[in-house]
């Protein structure tokens, strides 16, 4: 009996191909682009815990400057002598044309045990690391990134950080032009208990807990966040197919069921056979979407591993693994979907009566509409109380849900009462009929309309989201690069010199910073001189009266955005700054792309507070016509390197660089998920085309031709993508404020101003219509080309 019920459910595919072409593609286009999401958010997280394992940042805490800069090899040696089992570290970029590679040196003697990785079946040799050329550790991409200048052995290692090598701390240092300093000191877990306190060998040191690997994922846990909704927003469109596509062939097999039944199959075993059925689709075309996720992967690799180098600094590998997590989740999310889209199909299958007639699809449908607007209305509500109450970023994503769903499902409503609408004020037989069949039709389509309008939405939102930022960040540009040249000194005598610059030098500005924590959270504190470029170019938010002279004489700090709203902090509150230190807030401004707070103090202060750090970039403020005489000068009389300075157009074109490849995944997604919606459409289209002819027959039979019918059809397509494109534009921007204002705080600490732009909107729109006109194009060619006999065939058939 199986076998037989086998036979005949696998019948109805072999009858309807398209239906089961239609079906695997929506589930394996949807699968595909989650897959891809997961397999660069699996790639990147997995260099994150090499980057902690390299130098056992997850493992090992360490010593380091309570007031940044660098820790001399004195104090080190001095620690070892009082009984601390320490171990140096330092830590650099080495430059070498394009490319740069972080420099990592450790000193193999002192390093705690297993922090060397090796080659599988290669064990560490301490003599060849230390000792003549020395060695250097790495991935093979890292390693030929050196210049030719590093001798030294290179041994190609995977389980390295990406674009990292690893060497001996005495040949790091001559890399990195810095005799004699380390970066911190890796703690021992086991430490003697003879040991003398820190305080009093190193007091200008404090421990750091081994927590850097979670700092990292914390910090890009928002950008792999956004990429994960991203993600799952192109599996729902997709699941918009698989959901029409298993509705409309369990509506055709209705009658089957009542057959089988009749013969006496049990119930149980039909759903469960047809269960079965679903879930051998859904691993046929999970499996495909994994397949075509890691190529998606693959290629907007590349993109997201420059987005995180320059947003976060996070080094993310290049190429792309086979990892369990992500396939796996692919082939899960593959199989929930489809129970989902399934689901309320074999329920409404085992609660129908043995003797019940197949009804209509549209009818069946049409009855949901009152559902449909009240479920749409509770979602929407609840995207509202999400606003209004809700706090987190995942409650941001929950409310961009609510907002998404609601409208989608509000769709199928709105449109259904613009067509009564318009039927009802249609003139002439042929205009009312037209009307009345989009409104037959639209229980169909609805799906495919909904897919559509999410997609436009998603477009209209992000991309108002990506403008609306690309032009506030061009002007924060504008604003915080000011001076015309920056330049890195090497050593204090280069950092003295660029301070003594005369003219045609107006200003030099230093750029002094340390790391530090403000009411828990993490912060840079920067050193400014008074000068007319800040006083001139920086924007506040909010601030107190005459607020550059409160600053200059040292009665306050400035605090960028994020810090402000993560720390909770508003004008006058004071904050500490130092030991005994603690000043007011005398302004808030914006800082567009920093993740991190920052916290500004003039010079003086900063200088005293933080005596041992001393400035080694500098901003300098040069008319634009004697800029490359300043270069000359700065070469052959300072001895600063060429690759040492940039000028603000330089610097800002690196900026925009980074952005765009920020956001060049995303519209990438979108592209994509305009084309599944399109995808999703022609599908619809194809699966109705056959089971319209009772329909057409008698409008044919009337009178009006194929190609009136099909031209019809072609309108009626674009009537119903237009209409569709009109609700999705305030949706899209209802979605780019939730956006701007509550998600892009929520994730990155500031909120940017909202921008309008009609010219994308009408694109997108003509697009949508473009691609719904390609999508009807098909269907209508082929009732143009009907043959008669088809059409007289309806009246013949007993229906």
């Amino acid at each position: 009996m199986t076998r037989a019920i086998w036979a005949a459910l696998l019948g109805h595919w072999r009858r309807n191909p398209l239906q089961l072409i239609t079906l695997l593609a929506g589930l394996a286009l949807g699968t595909a682009l989650w897959s891809g999401v997961q397999a660069i958010n699996a790639e990147a997280r997995a260099s994150y815990a090499a980057a902690a394992a390299t130098l056992g940042e997850g493992q090992f805490a360490s010593l380091a400057p309570s007031q940044g800069g660098s820790i001399a090899q004195s104090t080190y040696i001095a620690l070892r002598r009082a009984g601390w089992l320490v171990s140096p570290v330092i830590e650099g970029r080495l430059r070498h044309g394009a490319q740069t590679v972080r420099i990592v040196g450790i000193e193999p003697l002192s390093a705690p045990s297993g922090i060397i990785p090796m080659p599988h079946g290669v064990a560490p040799d301490p003599l060849a690391f230390m000792s003549g050329a020395g060695q250097v550790f790495g991935r093979a991409e890292a390693l030929a990134a050196l210049p030719e200048t590093v001798t030294a052995q290179r041994v190609a290692v995977p389980e390295i950080a990406p674009n990292t090598v690893l060497t001996d701390i005495g040949l790091a240092q001559r890399l990195l032009n810095r005799a004699g300093e380390v970066d911190r000191l890796l703690v021992s877990p086991d430490q003697p208990l003879t040991r003398r306190p820190l305080a009093e060998v190193a007091p200008g040191l404090s421990e750091v807990a081994p927590q850097a690997e979670a700092d990292m994922a914390r910090l890009t846990d928002s950008f792999h966040l956004n990429l994960t909704a991203f993600g799952l927003l192109s599996f729902a469109v997709g699941l918009f197919i698989v959901h029409g596509a298993i509705g409309l062939a369990f509506e055709q097999r209705r009658a089957m069921v009542r057959t089988l039944r009749a013969l006496g199959v049990p119930l149980t075993r039909l759903i469960g056979l047809m269960a079965a059925e679903l879930a051998l689709l859904a691993i046929v075309a999970g499996a495909l979407g994994v397949a075509l996720g890691y190529a998606v992967a693959a290629a907007l690799l590349p993109d997201v591993a420059a987005s995180l180098r320059g947003l976060y600094g996070a080094e993310v590998s290049g190429s792309l693994s086979l990892r369990p997590a992500w396939w796996l989740s692919g082939l899960a999310i593959a199989l929930g979907g489809t129970a989902l889209a399934g689901g309320g199909a074999l329920i409404s299958l085992a609660r129908m009566p043995l003797l019940a007639s197949a009804q209509p699809q549209a009818r069946a449908l049409a009855r949901r509409d009152p559902w449909l607007a009240a479920l749409a209305v509770a979602l929407l509500l609840l995207a509202g109380s999400l606003v209004l109450w809700g706090h987190g970023l995942r409650a941001g994503f929950v409310m961009l849900g609510a907002l998404l769903l609601g409208g989608a499902l509000a769709l199928p409503p709105l449109l259904g009462l613009v067509l009564r609408l318009a039927q009802s004020r249609a003139q002439g037989p042929v205009a009312q009929w037209f009307w009345a069949d989009s409104r037959a039709q639209l229980p169909g389509l609805s799906l495919a309309l909904m897919a559509l309008l999410l997609a436009m939405a998603a477009n209209v939102g992000v991309s108002t989201m990506v403008s609306s930022f690309r032009l506030t960040f061009t002007a924060f540009l504008d604003q915080r690069l000011a001076a015309e040249l920056y330049v890195t000194a090497a050593t204090p005598e280069q950092a003295s010199a660029i301070e003594a610059l005369g003219p045609p030098v107006r200003a030099v500005l230093p750029l002094m910073s340390v790391e530090t924590q403000i009411n828990g959270q993490s912060a840079t504190l920067h050193g400014l001189r008074d000068d007319s470029t800040y006083r001139d170019n920086w924007q506040f938010l909010r601030a107190v009266p005459q607020v550059w002279q409160a600053f200059a004489q040292g009665k306050g700090v400035l605090i960028n955005e994020q810090l402000y709203r993560r720390a909770g902090l508003s004008l006058g509150d004071t904050i500490p700054i130092a030991p005994g230190l603690r000043l007011p807030v005398l302004g808030i401004y914006g800082d567009y792309g920093n993740p991190v707070g920052q916290v500004s103090l003039s010079e003086p202060l900063f200088r005293a507070a933080f005596p041992d750090v001393a400035p080694r970039r500098f901003g300098l403020r040069v008319p634009p016509d004697q800029l490359p005489s300043v270069r000359r000068h700065l070469v052959e009389e300072r001895g600063i390197a060429p690759d040492a300075m940039i000028d603000q157009s330089g610097l800002k074109a690196l900026s925009l660089t980074v952005f765009e490849r920020t956001f060049a995944v995303t519209a990438a997604l979108n592209v994509l998920t305009l084309a599944v919606a399109g995808f999703a459409m022609l599908m619809s289209l194809l699966t109705l085309a056959a089971m319209r002819l009772p329909q057409l027959a008698p409008v044919w039979a009337l009178g009006l031709t194929r190609r009136s019918l099909a031209g019809l059809d072609l309108l009626r397509a674009l009537v119903l993508a237009a209409l569709t494109g009109v609700l999705a534009l305030p949706l899209g921007l209802a979605l780019a404020w939730a956006l701007l204002a509550v998600v892009n705080v929520e994730a990155f600490g500031w909120r940017l101003p909202m921008y309008l732009f009609p010219a994308d909107y009408a694109r997108l729109t003509l697009l949508a219509l473009a691609a719904a006109g390609l999508a009807a194009l098909w269907p209508a060619w082929q009732l143009s080309r009907m043959a008669p006999a088809r059409l007289l065939g309806v009246f013949r058939n007993e229906r």
